[in-house]
């Protein structure tokens, strides 16, 4: 079949997005266990940025911060705001490709207000999860399988969404939705106007739970040693961790910490088992692009919205400031013929999520809006450290990352946690409260200062952190299994 010729110049831009990835689970990290050749060899295509992090953990915040370049303080979401519109005087990612001449195009999860609020796309096919939110019944996966005689059936596994229970997919291979939505990007390229260049959006719901990865994915770990998670002494006594940290038992996973060692393994298999179906999947695109002859006139980038505990610290899930959870992947892979970045590059800048729409901006020689706070990666900018913010109030938690150290700040009983990150990466010893680091902890909490807003001002007497009074901890039942979602009876 004759390619479409292109009669444009202009490069096209896929950015990929994947939710609950860890920034270390790459085979380029040096992680011992999880395979990801796709992503390796993209990374060795373009420029790998090994200290990227989201400034607010969590999917919605996470997501408005990469769709319009913009920190929590300025978009006005820092506590998972499911009714929240993206805000009018803020110019989206997607509509600034569209206002740059480009056709603008996602396939897979957006979680935006309303559901169907296309942010700036010229067309959106949804996927979100089963979330039937606010007037919203069916998103275009449903109408898929319903299209495909297995209507309600998404959820029939058992499985939830928010833990960590683990078995194989119970659908044809087909019709899972990692497939789905290569199948549905590749459509919509192929649907392109030649005339103009692209913005692809392919946003992918796993490795996220519910843990059914196919069985060929969950076979290739099923005799590899997977390591355990790792404890921070900090994190062994529970009584004198901070609220926030004991309220997580109570809101998510209050069974996770009485799994045996070989349901912690499940776990781990299956979430990379995902991980690793995802890698394989972005291959197809690849091919696609490559045999349409679009692959050498194509940036290509890949993130997270955040990572994933995955038991580490006795911790799941996200909405933390720990490494696992805070720090994302980030690879850019420029156009064959693009001057300004080159391949095998590692970036140790300190990222954000708010970065990534400067950049792709900036590549494809288009301007970006005077909203936007993030730093184009293609110059020599810089920043001294990176200010993270999760919820209010009680669960407030606040972080300042700067080149060799975390500052991790707990509201409730005015908490300090303090990691060097350069002789412990996996943040096992706390350092506050020790004098040889109480300049450090004084300095960063000085940047602290600097920078919370709103009702966070209520810490501050007489210029220093006073917090939140401690609070009690008491275990509450969990009722609806954490959201869990049912057969869909149409």
């Amino acid at each position: 079949m004759a390619r479409i010729k292109e009669q444009h110049k202009n490069p096209n831009v896929l950015l990929i997005c994947v939710d609950h990835w860890p920034g270390n689970l790459l085979g380029s990290t040096g992680h011992p266990s999880v395979m990801t050749p796709t992503l390796d060899q993209l990374a060795a295509n373009g420029v790998r940025y090994t200290n990227a992090y989201s400034a607010c953990p969590v999917c919605i915040p996470a997501r408005r911060g990469l769709m319009t370049g913009t920190t929590p303080r300025t978009h006005g979401d820092r506590v998972f705001n499911e009714t929240l519109t993206m805000s009018p005087g803020l110019t989206t990612l997607a509509q600034a490709f569209s206002d740059g001449g480009y056709q603008a195009y996602a396939v897979g999860k957006l979680h935006v207000y309303p559901q169907r609020d296309r942010i700036g796309f010229d067309d959106v096919i949804l996927n979100e999860e089963g979330r039937h939110h606010r007037g919203m019944h069916a998103d275009d996966y449903e109408l898929f399988l319903a299209e495909e005689g297995y209507a309600g059936q998404e959820y029939a596994h058992g499985m939830p969404t928010t833990d960590y229970m683990t078995r194989t997919w119970h659908l044809p291979e087909y019709l899972h939705h990692t497939n789905w939505t290569v199948r549905e990007m590749s459509r919509m390229i192929k649907r392109r106007d030649p005339t103009r260049p692209g913005f692809w959006y392919m946003s992918f719901n796993f490795p996220h739970p519910p843990l059914v990865p196919l069985q060929a994915y969950w076979s290739l770990y099923q005799d590899m040693e997977i390591s355990q998670p790792y404890i921070g002494d900090w994190a062994r006594d529970f009584e004198n961790l901070p609220y926030a940290l004991k309220e997580r038992h109570n809101r998510w996973y209050p069974h996770i910490n009485g799994l045996r060692d070989c349901e912690l393994k499940h776990v781990r298999q299956a979430f990379y088992a995902q991980c690793t179906h995802i890698d394989h999947q972005i291959r197809s695109v690849i091919g696609f692009l490559r045999e349409e002859g679009l692959l050498d006139n194509t940036i290509i980038g890949f993130t997270s919205d955040h990572g994933d505990m995955l038991g580490n610290h006795g911790f799941y899930a996200k909405g933390l400031f720990y490494e696992d959870s805070a720090k994302i992947p980030l690879i850019m892979v420029p156009t064959a013929d693009y001057p300004n970045l080159g391949h095998h590059i590692t970036d140790n800048r300190l990222v954000e999520l708010c970065d990534i729409m400067p950049t792709l901006l900036d590549m494809a020689g288009l301007p970006i809006p005077e909203t936007v706070e993030g730093i184009s990666l293609i110059t020599d900018s810089q920043r001294e450290y990176i200010y993270g913010e999760y919820s209010e109030s009680q669960l407030a938690t606040r972080m300042i990352r700067d080149q060799h150290f975390k500052l991790i700040y707990y509201a409730t009983g005015n908490r300090v946690q303090l990691f060097d990150l350069d002789d412990d990466p996996n943040e096992l010893h706390n350092l506050a409260g020790l004098q040889e680091y109480q300049h450090i902890t004084e300095s960063l909490l000085t940047k602290l200062l600097e920078n919370i807003h709103g009702s966070d001002i209520e810490w501050i007497d007489e210029g220093r952190l006073v917090g939140l009074a401690d609070q009690d901890f008491n275990l509450s039942p969990n009722r609806g299994l954490t959201a869990q979602r049912g057969l869909r009876l149409l």
